[in-house]
This record gives C-alpha cells, sequence and structure tokens, in this order.
C-alpha cells in the first residue's frame, strides 16, 4: 500500500490503527447493498478513514451463510497479502459500534481515472485482480469495486461474496481469459499453495470452513495444472449486475 493513497499511513500504521483505534460513524454508504458506515477511526493522535461492516448489517443470500460476509472480507486480505500485498486495503475483524465487523482502510481515489476505460482497455493492472478473482472465486467483481489511487495503483474492495465451493466466478475482468500464466504468475500460485498448508491455511481456519479452504487449494491447483486464466462458465452468469 502507498501512503498517499491512505492519509499517509504505510500498511503497518494502517492495521495498529485499525486494531486499536476508536471508530466514529460518519455516514452510510448507500449505494451498498449490506450495511457499509463510512468512520473515523483515531487512536494516540493518529487519525484515518475506514469503512466498516457490522456482521449484523449482513443481508442473507440464499447462497452464502449467514453472518460469514466480514470474514470472507478477512479471508481474502490474507490471500492479498500472500500473493504479495498492497491488492487489498488493510483489513480487520473487530468489534465496533454495531458489534463484531469487518474495517477496511478507506482509500483515496483518482476521479481523473474512469474505472470503464480501465476494465474496457485491459488495463494491465487488472491483470493481477483477475488472477486474485480467479483464486478466491470472486461472484461479485463490479467496475465500482476497482480503487485507481493518486499513487497509480488500483486496489480491489468488496469481497464478502467469495471463496464458495462451487464455481462462482462472476467479473468484469475477462479481458485475460485463456491467457497462458507468466512466470511470475506461476511462481505466485506455486507460493499460495505452499502457504495453504502452513500459517496461512492456519490462519483461514478461523474464517472459512474447512470445505471451503479444501475448494481453495483445489482451484489454485487447477489453474496450475491449466496454466492460464479461466474462461466464463456457462453454468453460471459471467458478470454482474450492474457490472459498473
Amino acid at each position: 500500500m502507498e501512503p498517499s493513497d491512505a492519509g499517509g499511513l504505510d500498511a503497518e500504521a494502517a492495521l495498529a490503527l485499525l486494531r486499536g483505534g476508536e471508530i466514529t460513524v460518519e455516514g452510510r454508504l448507500v449505494e451498498a447493498s449490506n450495511a457499509t458506515l463510512y468512520c473515523e477511526i483515531a487512536l494516540d493522535g493518529a487519525r484515518a478513514r475506514c469503512v466498516y461492516k457490522p456482521v449484523r448489517g449482513e443481508r442473507p443470500l440464499w447462497d452464502f451463510p449467514d453472518g460469514t460476509l466480514a470474514a470472507r472480507e478477512m479471508a481474502a486480505y490474507e490471500l492479498s497479502e500472500q500473493l504479495g500485498g498492497g491488492l487489498v486495503p488493510p483489513t480487520v475483524l473487530r468489534d465496533g459500534p454495531f458489534g463484531a465487523g469487518m474495517a477496511q482502510l478507506w482509500i483515496d481515489t483518482d476521479d481523473t481515472v474512469e474505472t470503464v476505460d480501465l476494465v474496457r482497455g485491459g488495463d494491465r493492472r487488472l491483470r493481477e485482480i483477475a488472477l486474485f478473482d480467479a483464486v478466491i472465486n470472486n461472484a461479485d467483481r463490479k467496475g465500482g469495486h476497482l480503487l485507481p489511487a493518486p499513487s497509480g495503483r488500483v486496489y480491489a474492495i468488496d469481497h464478502g461474496v467469495a471463496f464458495h465451493c462451487d464455481d462462482k466466478l462472476r467479473t468484469v475482468l475477462w479481458n485475460w481469459r485463456g491467457q497462458p500464466f507468466d512466470a511470475g504468475e506461476r511462481a505466485l500460485l506455486d507460493g499460495l499453495r505452499a502457504a495453504l498448508g502452513g500459517p496461512l491455511g492456519e490462519r483461514l481456519d478461523d474464517l472459512l470452513t474447512r470445505a471451503e479452504i479444501a475448494a481453495l487449494a483445489g482451484r489454485v491447483d487447477r489453474l496450475l495444472a491449466r496454466g492460464r486464466f479461466p474462461h466464463p462458465s456457462a453454468d453460471w452468469p459471467a458478470i454482474p449486475w450492474p457490472p459498473f
């Protein structure tokens, strides 16, 4: 994470603030389908903005167990860190004004960048997000979940509907479908597969079911065996609605 994208905080300082700071709710992001609160967080003179999603504000879904979306957001952050870090903003699980939930650092965006143009043009920065989404089985990668920041990075947010055991990949990032992985991408997948048998797997035990972790490992194995980005499934809508 670039400090210029998050009020001058680096990732380590942001995590400390998110874990121990006092959260003050300032508003609600009304376009979100679940309760998503815009907040200030403060600790020992340090201040920043964050998004807080309480578990009690999650809307029930037919295909995901109730009360699990915050944990899936945290699992996505853990996977992002394993794949090199800086893709998903610093994220923690903690108690807040409305109970347990997910708190994630707010990212300032570059308003001169059009997300539609990034997606339609196949911007190379989105390729790593496409790989990430294939790994976590993201069922809702809308264009609005991509945040172009002043530093030039593009961050990925909103991963509550991911890690399902069934194939549910639904995304606007199909630009690289069928293309072979490069050496760096294969190395990332190899490292992830090994990490799932170690500390990463232990951390995910508290966030996902054993079946979901096994399905995650299976997806990584299939991606490595096929050596290329997946194609859309014929059994599931390929693009979320609305896409942006």
